[in-house]
Formats: structure tokens, C-alpha cells, sequence
């Protein structure tokens, strides 16, 4: 094995295998010798176990209650659908991790006394199911209990329909008014305080031949999650064997090839908001739920015990049906939620479809492939015959004709229920398009399908912003594309500024703001200022004669509902007339939110952008001159900005959304451009643990290459 496997000078792992199998098998051992720390914490999260290994304390509790309730366990007829080759491939990929754990058990398990059970394919499965739905898929979800909740809290229909546009068919706001919300299980936020890698956001372009100096297509990918914590979500890899090559960004435990490219066809993903998840309404009574025309159906019950450490287990009943699992006590008369996530359930065909990029070679092989993945993702290609193209993957369910899925519906009317799921070649797509370049930013992308998979999305100033340098002179380079990927120029704030600088006060403050160049630079003083302003314009607006102060405060402070689907907030703030002004003007409301912007005590953006990079093991736990944590760096950017840089409190501590990863390859050459936040070891006192953290903050990049022949370090 030792000669198959090596680092080269940036501590990236190379492996080669004598066929496809032992090629997978190494890369197995190299997650396991690399991540076993980050690997295991994720499989005990998924399966519901950290009470039992990790923590008693009442928190843990209700995150085990979490994801026994998504029950991503059940994965015996998943593995049935893996056809006999990627059977191999899981069996290997897991023989090689298995044998990492064999010569050495992470440290930190040796304390708890915990000696790893055999890495499965069940838990690969497990793995890709929470990996498609924490903080992606689930945000959808939040969404729609927030809709019930604002209808709750006394909002009136026509408001609703402003911050709502299009997505309110079949809404009941009587019937709504009727569901009893449970507290949530567990906020989305307290996931992330230990494995469970918080992802949203990301960038990906390509950038056809025609455009570029090379004349070949080049490919960009900067996937945003969570950079606030160590090690990194990603791992990168060069593989090969004796007639093929990848560079990858992988995500240890997965026998997947994520993002990366291979000999002839490059490939990255951003989050698309396929709207996935819905809710109906169950009228319940005796532990049953009504169905039309007049029957009352028993619940299935499925029964979940909990181990804690050193505590009496607990045992926990979910209630399902077809719709999904009931939030609330059905013994207890009245209308709750029941939840269904589309993919839940998947697994197999998603590793059949994206293990076969292995040996795809076109933009076309790799649409009609990686569509038929079941999660949902913007997936943008580019070949090396100068192809580029755009596919969206996921299972979208056909609903009846007037709904979009957003309202949660009576669970007792059969036509309210999911008719399948749509065809991915009638979902959003395109191939070569006239302008030479495709971007995607999370924004609406549902005029290149034939169906309208997105509600709810981020806005396009981010993806406006990139087409927009995209569409300057027809020779770009990778060195141009790296300049785009650290770019924090907003268009969000060019819009509000529009407005507001007529408004401004004629004095220092006023002026800082008045001349600011729109850019979110660490020097800024009025990024920072227009940041309250905006922060302000929400309190004002959505505040005291919307939701209520306190409520404003807590979705900032605890949610990701102001930060994930800012444009449906923003395209109010920036009306000229609305429902949600309450009789003001907008230019009112513009100067009472400037003038208390104006009077905070004065900072530059790069003084209030700092995160420290926290082990997820020891959660901030230890003592910082142990080096388990790094920092604190500063992240350049906004939420708005192509270079993302988001920084909030959330469930009682600091996370981020930024460049986790950043990837960049010209199809002329076998090289992949990369740095990102962290480094390839989860092992703290490995040169390898943070050794590109410079590298990402400087935008310096490495290069990758299956024909590196530079100095190789021992594996």
C-alpha cells in the first residue's frame, strides 16, 4: 500500500490503484488514516448514538431525537438498488478505511473508551442522505413552519402574499390558524455545534472555449459552507490508475467524487433549493388521522430507544404515514404537521449516478447521468471537446395543478398527495449557451426547465455579479477566474444605496457611506456602515408593525431565515410602496434606519469579520494555546458578494458561510487549481492540520496534478 499512496508537497494525497476497486480501497484508507476522527463523529451523529458515545447532557438527547427521527438508518433496500459494480466499489472503499482504523484508532475515541465498529456501506448510504438534507433541504423546510407561524402570529393575507409572491395556491390561513406547532426538536443551529457541517451557498461557473485564452472551457467551483470550524468538510485527492486520472474534492466516509474532473470532463455542484420538502395538515384523534370521505387510519409507529452514558435509555414513538412523520401527540385531539422530505429514502441510485463520472467523458454523458442523482444540486460541466453545460438533479415530486408545494394542505384530501416525481430531463438545463458561459448562485433557475422545481431561493445579485465580469473580453485565464472567486463587490448594496444616498445626512458618517465603493473590504468603514443600515431597515420594517421586535431579534439571532432567503425580504425593503410600511414612505423609514445606522461607535468590516476555526471534536472546549483551534482570520465579503462572507450568532455561537473550497480547472491542461479553509489531516498535531489556512486568506492556490513528479511526502 505505502508505495500506492503518498502526499505531495502541499500534504494532498495521491493515490494509484491497479484497478478501480483498489484505487477505492486506498482511497478508503486515506479518509480513515486522514479524517477517522470526522468520519466516526459523523456516523455516531447520523445514527442517532452521541448520547450513548459521546454525551449524556439533555442537548444531546434531543439531537439523537433529531436524526432518529429522520431515520436515515433504513438503508437494506437502498443497498439492494447498487448494482454489482459500485457493490464492489462501496465493500472496497470500505475494506480501506477499516484497515486505517485497524493500525490506529483516533486518539480522542481512546478516551471515551469507544473502539470504532466496521465502516459499513449502510453508513455510506446514511451519510449521503444527511449530507443532501442538513441546513440544505432543511432550510425549505423551516420556511414553510415559518409561513405557518407568521399566519399564527396575526400576519394578514395581503402582507403574506408580498413576502410570498406566486407560491401561496391552496393556502387556508383558517385551517393554519388551527395546526398546534410543537417545539422544534432541536434547532437546525445546535447541529451544527459538533459534526454536522452546516452547507448553503455556493458558486460554480463555467466558461466556454470560445472565451477563454486556452481555447478550451474552464470550469470554477467555491462551494460556501461552514469554514468556522476544523477540520474542513472537504478533502482533496488526485486518483489514478494505470488508463485514467481525478482530481477531486471528496468528503471523507463517501466513496464519491463530489466536485473535480477527470481526463476529459470537469464537474461542480452548488445547492439548487429544489423545493423538496413538504408538510400537510393531519386532523388527528385516538392515536389515528382522518381520510375522505369518512375513515380514521391508525398511525404506524416506530419505536427508537436511546443509550446514554452512565443514564436510564430512552425510549421514543414517532408516528408516521405516508406523508411522513407527525409532529405532535396524535392521542391528543387536533390538527398537526406531518413532513416529507423527497429523497428521504434514497441513496442507491445517487452512488450508482455519481461513481460513473469516473469514466464519463462529455458535457452530455455527464447531464443525462448526474441527473438522475435524488438530492438536489446545480450541476455545471465542461468538457474537453469545449462543451459546457448545466443540469439540475433531485427528485422533484408532481403535485396537483395551482400548488407549488410552499403550503402545507389537508393531509385527508387524496389529490393533495405527490403523483410521483418529474423526469430530470424536464428539469431546469441547458447546453452551450449563446453567451459562452453559465453561472449559478443559488438564484432562480426555473426558466431552463420545462417545470418550476424553486420557491424559495437566494437572491441574484451574487450570480448578476460574476455574468457580469464574465461577459468582459474573450480571453480569460484561471488567474482570472480566481480574481472573480475573491470579488466582494456587491450589486445588493449598489441597489440600496441608490436610494439612500439622497437621504444622507451631510456630515462624516454620511459622507463615509455616501462615497463607499460598494466593496466589502477588510479596511471598509462603509461596509460596516451600510450593514447597520440594512440590519436596521429589517428592525424597522419587519419589526414593531410586522413580526415583533423580539421576533425580528430572535429569527437574526437563532435562524438562517434572514440570511438564507434574503431577495424575498429584500424586494420589499427596496418597494417603493408596500403593505408590510405601514402608511410610511419609503424614504421615512430609509432615514430613520440611516440615522440610527450612523450613530453606532465607528469599525472598519474587517474588525466585526473574524472567526476562530474550532476542532468539532472538543467544540471550543480547550484551552487555545493547544492548538486544537485557529484564529481568528478574517473573512472579506458579504452575504450578497460573489466572495460570500456571512458571520452570525446562531443557537449561542459564532458560525459562518464563506469559500469552504475553491477549485478552478482549464480543460487544456491536466491541473487543478485549489485552496481551502483548513488543511488534509484532522489530526491536531499533523503539519497537514491547517496548512492551507494562509494559502485561502491570501488567495494564494495550489496546484494539483495527476503528472506531479515534485518531492512526494510519506503517507
Amino acid at each position: 500500500m505505502k508505495e500506492q499512496i503518498w502526499r505531495d508537497k502541499n500534504g494532498v494525497c495521491h493515490v494509484e490503484g491497479k484497478n478501480l476497486n483498489d484505487m477505492f480501497r486506498l482511497m478508503g484508507y486515506a479518509h480513515g488514516k486522514d479524517r477517522g476522527m470526522q468520519i466516526l463523529l459523523m456516523r455516531i451523529l447520523g445514527w442517532g448514538r452521541a448520547s450513548e458515545l459521546l454525551d449524556s447532557s439533555d442537548e444531546m438527547l434531543e439531537i439523537d431525537t433529531f436524526f432518529r427521527r429522520m431515520n436515515w438508518g433504513s438503508t437494506a433496500e437502498e443497498i439492494q438498488k447498487l448494482t454489482p459494480e459500485v457493490k464492489e466499489i462501496t465493500e472496497a472503499y470500505c475494506k480501506g478505511v477499516n484497515e486505517a482504523f485497524s493500525e490506529k484508532t483516533p486518539w480522542e475515541y481512546k478516551l471515551l473508551g469507544y473502539k470504532p465498529e466496521p465502516w459499513r456501506t449502510e453508513d455510506i448510504i446514511m451519510l449521503s442522505r444527511m449530507i443532501g438534507y442538513l441546513t440544505l433541504a432543511q432550510s425549505q423546510g423551516e420556511m414553510e413552519r415559518f409561513l405557518v407561524e407568521l399566519v399564527q402570529a396575526g400576519i394578514d393575507e395581503e402582507r403574506l402574499h408580498e413576502l410570498f409572491p406566486g407560491i401561496l395556491g391552496g393556502l387556508d390561513i383558517d385551517l393554519l390558524r388551527k395546526v398546534k406547532l410543537q417545539e422544534r426538536i432541536v434547532s437546525p443551529a445546535s447541529l451544527w455545534n459538533i459534526a454536522a457541517p452546516l452547507m448553503m451557498a455556493s458558486n460554480n461557473w463555467a466558461v466556454s472555449g470560445k472565451k477563454t485564452a486556452s481555447g478550451k472551457p474552464i470550469l470554477a467551483n467555491d462551494p460556501h459552507l461552514e469554514v468556522n470550524r476544523l477540520p474542513n468538510v472537504w478533502y482533496e485527492m488526485v486518483l489514478k490508475t494505470n488508463s485514467r486520472y481525478a482530481v477531486s474534492g471528496t468528503m471523507p466516509g463517501l466513496p464519491v467524487l463530489l466536485i473535480g474532473r477527470n481526463p476529459d470532463l470537469a464537474w461542480s455542484a452548488t445547492y439548487t433549493f429544489m423545493d423538496g420538502t413538504d408538510s400537510w395538515i393531519e386532523k388527528c384523534k385516538n392515536g389515528q388521522y382522518f381520510q375522505e370521505p369518512d375513515q380514521w387510519v391508525s398511525f404506524r409507529k416506530r419505536e427508537e430507544v436511546i443509550k446514554r452514558k452512565k443514564k436510564d435509555p430512552v425510549t421514543i414513538v414517532f408516528h408516521e404515514n405516508d406523508h411522513g412523520i407527525l409532529e405532535g401527540d396524535p392521542y391528543q385531539d387536533g390538527y398537526y404537521l406531518t413532513s416529507l422530505w423527497a429523497p428521504a429514502n434514497s441513496g442507491g441510485v445517487t452512488i450508482n449516478s455519481i461513481l460513473k463520472v469516473w469514466d464519463l467523458k462529455s458535457v452530455k454523458e455527464g447531464m443525462n447521468q448526474l441527473g438522475k442523482i435524488e438530492t438536489s444540486w446545480n450541476l455545471l460541466m465542461a468538457d474537453k471537446d469545449g462543451n459546457i453545460g448545466y443540469q439540475m438533479s433531485g427528485l422533484m415530486p408532481k403535485r396537483r395543478e395551482g400548488v407549488s408545494g410552499f403550503v402545507p394542505l389537508p393531509g385527508w384530501k387524496k389529490e393533495n398527495d405527490w403523483q410521483g416525481f418529474e423526469k430530470p430531463e424536464d428539469l431546469p438545463r441547458c447546453y452551450n449557451p449563446e453567451s459562452g458561459y453559465f453561472v449559478t448562485s443559488n438564484q432562480d433557475l426555473n426558466e431552463y426547465g420545462n417545470v418550476n422545481p424553486i420557491n424559495m431561493v437566494m437572491g441574484s445579485y451574487r450570480s448578476d455579479r460574476i455574468a457580469d465580469l464574465l461577459s468582459g473580453p474573450d480571453n480569460f485565464t484561471c488567474e482570472d477566474m480566481m480574481k472573480i472567486q475573491y470579488d466582494v463587490f456587491s450589486l445588493q448594496a449598489e441597489s440600496f444605496m441608490k436610494i439612500l444616498s439622497p437621504l444622507l445626512p451631510k456630515n462624516a458618517r454620511g459622507k463615509i457611506l455616501e462615497e463607499w465603493d460598494l466593496k466589502y473590504s477588510p479596511d471598509s468603514k462603509g461596509a460596516y456602515l451600510f450593514h447597520k443600515f440594512y440590519k436596521e431597515l429589517y428592525r424597522e420594517i419587519f419589526g414593531e408593525n410586522g413580526f415583533g421586535g423580539e421576533a425580528v431579534e430572535y429569527i437574526d439571532k437563532h435562524t438562517g431565515i434572514f440570511n438564507d432567503f434574503y431577495i424575498n425580504f429584500d424586494r420589499i425593503l427596496l418597494s417603493e410602496k408596500s403593505s408590510w410600511f405601514k402608511g410610511r414612505t419609503r424614504e421615512e423609514i430609509y432615514s430613520k434606519a440611516a440615522e440610527k445606522a450612523l450613530s453606532v461607535d465607528m469599525k472598519s468590516w474587517g474588525e466585526v469579520q473574524k472567526v476562530t476555526l474550532t476542532n468539532i471534536f472538543f467544540g471550543g472546549k480547550l484551552p487555545r494555546f493547544l492548538g486544537f483551534d485557529r484564529g481568528p482570520i478574517t473573512i472579506i465579503g458579504s452575504l450578497a458578494t460573489p466572495h460570500q462572507g456571512q458571520i452570525f450568532e446562531s443557537a449561542g455561537r459564532q458560525t459562518s458561510f464563506a469559500p469552504s473550497m475553491r477549485m478552478i480547472t482549464d480543460l487544456s491542461k491536466n491541473e487543478v487549481y485549489t485552496n481551502m479553509a483548513g488543511g488534509p489531516s484532522d489530526r491536531r498535531f499533523s503539519k497537514w492540520y491547517c496548512s492551507d489556512i494562509e494559502n485561502w486568506v491570501s488567495g494564494k492556490y495550489k496546484k494539483l496534478s495527476p503528472d506531479d513528479t515534485e518531492k512526494r511526502h510519506k503517507f
